[in-house]
Formats: C-alpha cells, sequence, structure tokens
C-alpha cells in the first residue's frame, strides 16, 4: 500500500491513502473551492476528528459525530442529496458536524447541526447538507451555563 503525504499548516506533514481522501463535489459552505479532505484524528480515545483540506494545507475543520452530545439529532435526509450521494436503504452513512470551540473556552463548544455533513461511506462522496425548517441551530451549544451537557 502506498501512502500519499501532504504538508499542512496545522498537523505539518500527514500520511494518507487514497482511499481515506473524501470527495466533496460542490465543495462546502464558503470553501467551494475546497473538495477533497482527510479526516485526521484529534487523539486517541477523542470523538472529535479534523477534516484536513488537501486543496488548501491551512484549511481543516474539528468534526463529531453529533449524537455524541446531542442524542435526538436525526434530521430528515434530504431526497436531493441522498441522490447526490447515491443513497440507498443499506449504504452506511457517516453524518459529522462541524464544532466551534473558543479559545480555552471548552464549556462555551457549539455545534452546526444546520449544516451536517453525510458522508457516503462506500463511494467516499460527501455533502454537505442545508437543513431548512428543521429547528437545527448552527451554534448549538452543546454545554448549559452550569457546564452540564445541554439537552
Amino acid at each position: 500500500m502506498t501512502m500519499d503525504r501532504f504538508n499542512t499548516t496545522r498537523f505539518g506533514e500527514i500520511s494518507f491513502d487514497s482511499l481515506d481522501v473524501v470527495t466533496f463535489p460542490e465543495g462546502l459552505a464558503g470553501f467551494t473551492a475546497a473538495k477533497r479532505f482527510v479526516f485526521v484524528q484529534h487523539r486517541e480515545g477523542s470523538p472529535f476528528r479534523w477534516m484536513q483540506s488537501l486543496d488548501d494545507p491551512a484549511l481543516a475543520f474539528l468534526v463529531v459525530d453529533p449524537n455524541h452530545y446531542v442524542a435526538e439529532y436525526s434530521p430528515e435526509m434530504p431526497a436531493s442529496a441522498a441522490k447526490k450521494l447515491q443513497l440507498g436503504p443499506e449504504t452506511p452513512l457517516l453524518v459529522y458536524t462541524m464544532a466551534s470551540i473558543p479559545s480555552g473556552r471548552p464549556e462555551a463548544m457549539t455545534l452546526n447541526l444546520a449544516g451536517p455533513i453525510a458522508v457516503n461511506a462506500e463511494t467516499r462522496t460527501a455533502l454537505q447538507i442545508v437543513l431548512e425548517g428543521d429547528g437545527w441551530s448552527v451554534r448549538h451549544s452543546v454545554f448549559g451555563a452550569d457546564g452540564s451537557q445541554a439537552a
């Protein structure tokens, strides 16, 4: 197996298998030129991953499986998104949300539940879905004012 290498601003040189590359044919909201990404483990045992762009060495997004923090999160997959991702009833699907953690204030972490990232695990094709009218926030507070996990 041949590993590819890529120099990043945040992680230095990373190695990855070409099979690990996830492609966003439409790019991401505000980053339409960024189409190829790899997921980098934040650290051992952490629920977080870094979604590192292979098109821009300085572009990396902190992501997490939203169900780790919001158990009831199960938005309706728009039919147009399912079609673009070629999802069938048995297709393995990965869902991530972008996390924002203010420096030095982990208790102020928010998740973008209105713009989840869906990945067809078979084709490694991905799409950022814009959910409208579902009541999901782009800045969902994970923890309450007392630091406990919010509902």
